[in-house]
């Protein structure tokens, strides 16, 4: 989790640094999630500004969304187009893609 200089006007950015396969974390281990994202409006409109970053979040917070994150992807609005229809349409291939990449981080300990 990296703070920004106006934290907490403006939210943290969160990156695994181990490999992840999913829907909402972009291939270089970025999480997308609304409440990372800049406060206000949404420029495309997917969002309501009351999903997106407030200064009332704090790490707790932003930990609580991504376990639910990782236990219910977002598919509709997929930083990893191809995790996000693996997901959807392949679930038992992404669950054993999963699985292969917990195991090889495992190994990495």
């Amino acid at each position: 989790m990296s703070f920004p200089e106006n934290y907490p006007n403006s939210p943290p950015s969160v990156r695994f640094t181990s490999e992840m396969w999913h829907p909402n974390v972009y291939s270089d281990g970025l999480v997308c999630i609304s409440i990372l994202h800049p406060p206000g409006e949404d420029p495309s409109g997917y969002e309501l500004a009351s999903e997106r970053w407030t200064p009332v979040h704090t790490v707790e917070s932003i930990v609580l969304s991504i376990i639910s994150m990782l236990s219910s992807p977002n598919d509709e609005s997929a930083a990893n187009i191809e995790a996000a229809k693996e997901w959807r349409d392949k679930r038992e291939d992404f669950k054993k893609r999963v699985r292969r990449i917990v195991r090889k981080s495992q190994e990495m300990l």
